[in-house]
């Protein structure tokens, strides 16, 4: 743990032991949401779903980066992960991303991945607004993690119809506001 960083946020007036909680249980949602998103992908066939594989693909590998950037934050804090994947899935700050009834339901699984960037915008946001001015380190990567969650967010959402974005699927690197972290 690093016990100064600590003690800097519990000075500047955050309640730490919240904190490390929401990032646990974020933690727990971009590690779901990578195993959920892996089925969900894996039904995205025939003309409708093939065009979408890709963004899918993209959402989920950068919500694995999201756990992995959220993880070495929460020990920083001395926080730790459940010891219990079935606790540690449970615990998730967001529902399970599963399959739709109908697994050949296109617009079903578009829906079940919007609500879960939805949901995740959600959380990175409360976290931001906590942190914003006192914890510097969880306010940048919380606000990383967040500018992603948006661009997934935008990507389906304009699957669904729901207007335009702005945002283009992006060509190249992935986690391109998280990949700070990991150098």
């Amino acid at each position: 743990m690093a016990k100064v960083a600590r003690e800097m946020v519990e000075k500047a007036g955050v309640n730490v032991d919240q904190l490390v909680e929401l990032l646990v249980k974020n933690a727990a949602a971009e590690l779901t949401t990578f195993y959920y998103y892996t089925i969900l992908r894996a039904n995205l066939i025939g003309l409708e779903g093939e065009g979408i594989k890709q963004i899918a693909e993209t959402a989920r590998i950068e919500d694995r980066n999201h756990f992995e950037a959220l993880v070495p934050r929460i020990y920083e804090l001395g926080g730790e992960l459940p010891t219990d994947m079935k606790k540690f899935h449970d615990m998730s700050a967001c529902p399970p991303a599963k399959l739709p009834a109908d697994p050949t339901d296109v617009k079903a699984i578009l829906k079940v991945l919007v609500d879960a960037e939805r949901c995740a915008v959600r959380g990175y946001t409360h976290i931001c607004n906590l942190t914003a001015g006192k914890d510097h380190r969880t306010y940048d990567l919380s606000l990383a993690i967040l500018h992603e969650e948006i661009e997934h967010e935008s990507w389906f959402s304009e699957f669904l119809g729901e207007g335009p974005s702005g945002h283009f699927m992006r060509q190249g690197e992935t986690s391109p506001f998280v990949s700070k972290f990991f150098k």
